[in-house]
């Protein structure tokens, strides 16, 4: 296997840079630099020199192989985060023969096939580079300290149990089993469709943490909507007139709302018009709040909401509050004054996390679909455990069909079509 080397930190000015070599020949690349290496896991100041030239002032890690993120020889370098430095050490290292720049997401993929990380591991490790909250920070470092291995390790074990109570009435078809086995392995599957059930419906949640909600601000022409999208803002994120119909396309802010990742869309104005611009606004208005996770209903006194049915739990407020002429005993908010935003946030922020209370240990698609195949395999083992004249052998594959299903969602079989698209989403030095 090639020895890789790269960039561990982001360009550009820099304190410090971390620049990473993993590989066979990474101790002696090493070596090429520094005249003496510091113990494994030990950091030493050393001097880089190269052709003559002093590089820089740096210290130096020695991580051995299978004590490493990617599980070979590791050797990493923190230098001074300048350009022209780390520019010197990457010429310096691409000089020696048997080392080559590392690919998107080579470190961590090397880390997958040395059993460093599994693959659902590698997912949260990409969730948690790119978590913008903390609900996505907490989520990713779950699963990146191996959660949903741990789960799956469990599930396979009571899968082989089942699979073993199955196989042995098939290998003494000509006796009598001692035992009949047949309600341990319908509490081993009615068990584990339970949990396997539970998890696959928490996805959806578990992926709204980590994509992010988007709430809908709609309501008439101007009725405040621009103005109370700049005052969540802090800036003028939205243009706001005082004539009607000046919002057109859909203006986008992403917030961080209770540590959930939240973009706020400014719609154009809802009503009847004859303007073929305004109308191509309101039709992607409609469209956007249908999409919505949620909508803010914006209106003024007295007003019925037109063109959309609020949901049960849409949120309906007096906009321009400080223009109001009578008390509301709901939500009340002028974006000119800032006056009840903050109470708009909080209640949004509390329906959010009311629908994130059922996120579980799986958070993506690919989660559900491995879940949701295991689960048809095992209902189908369960008819033929159940079933008048049983077919052992056909359950006992359902079985194996299962286990293949969940190992699939540790990255053990059948996901090579999926490493490139995973690991393309990784920075090169990671």
């Amino acid at each position: 296997m090639d020895t890789i080397f790269a960039p561990a930190t982001a360009r550009g000015r820099s304190g410090l840079a971390v620049i990473r070599v993993s590989g066979p020949e990474a101790r002696f690349a090493g070596l090429a630099l520094c005249a003496t290496l510091p113990e494994p896991r030990v950091a030493g100041l050393r001097r880089l020199s190269w052709g003559g030239d002093v590089l820089d002032e740096a210290l130096v890690l020695v991580f051995e192989k299978g004590a490493s993120f990617t599980g070979e020889d590791v050797v990493e370098f923190q230098v001074h985060g300048g350009p022209a430095v780390v520019a010197a050490v990457m010429s310096a290292l691409s000089a020696q023969s048997g080392l080559r720049l590392a690919e998107a997401g080579e470190f961590t993929r090397r880390a997958m096939e040395n059993g460093v990380l599994d693959l659902a591991q590698v997912e949260g490790l990409a969730d948690l580079i790119d978590a913008e909250t903390e609900a996505q920070r907490r989520q990713a470092v779950r699963v990146l300290a191996g959660d949903i291995g741990e789960r799956v390790e469990v599930w396979r074990r009571s899968l082989l149990r089942a699979a073993a109570l199955l196989e042995a009435t098939i290998d003494f078809a000509d006796e009598d089993v001692p035992v009949d086995v047949t309600p341990e392995v319908l509490a081993l599957i009615d068990g584990l469709l339970g949990e396997l059930r539970k998890q696959a419906a928490g996805v959806a949640a578990a992926e709204r943490i980590r994509d992010g909600f988007e709430v809908a601000i709609v309501g008439r022409p101007n009725v405040g909507k621009s103005t109370l999208l700049n005052r969540m803002a802090g800036r003028e994120a939205a243009i706001t007139s005082e004539i009607a119909g000046t919002t057109r396309d859909v203006i986008e802010v992403r917030m961080d709302i209770g540590g959930l990742a939240v973009t706020f869309l400014d719609t154009a104005g809802l009503r009847d018009t004859d303007d073929a611009l305004e109308r191509t606004g309101i039709e992607r208005a409609l469209a956007r709040a249908d999409g919505a996770d949620l909508r803010l209903f914006l209106v003024e006194a007295d007003e019925d909401v037109l063109f959309l049915t609020p949901r049960s739990d849409d949120v309906i407020v007096l906009g321009k509050s400080d223009r109001a002429r009578r008390a509301t005993d709901g939500l009340a908010v002028s974006g000119l004054t800032g006056d009840g935003v903050s109470e708009v946030l909080a209640k949004v922020g509390e329906i959010l996390q009311g629908r994130v209370g059922s996120a579980g240990a799986l958070v993506r698609t690919r989660h559900r679909v491995a879940v949701s195949e295991a689960i048809v395999a095992l209902e189908q083992v369960r008819r033929e455990v159940v079933g008048q004249g049983a077919r052992v052998e056909i359950a006992a594959d359902g079985l194996r069909r299962a286990i293949r299903a969940l190992d699939a969602l540790v990255g053990r079989v059948d996901v090579e079509d999926l490493l490139g698209e995973i690991f393309a989403s990784f920075c090169i030095g990671k």
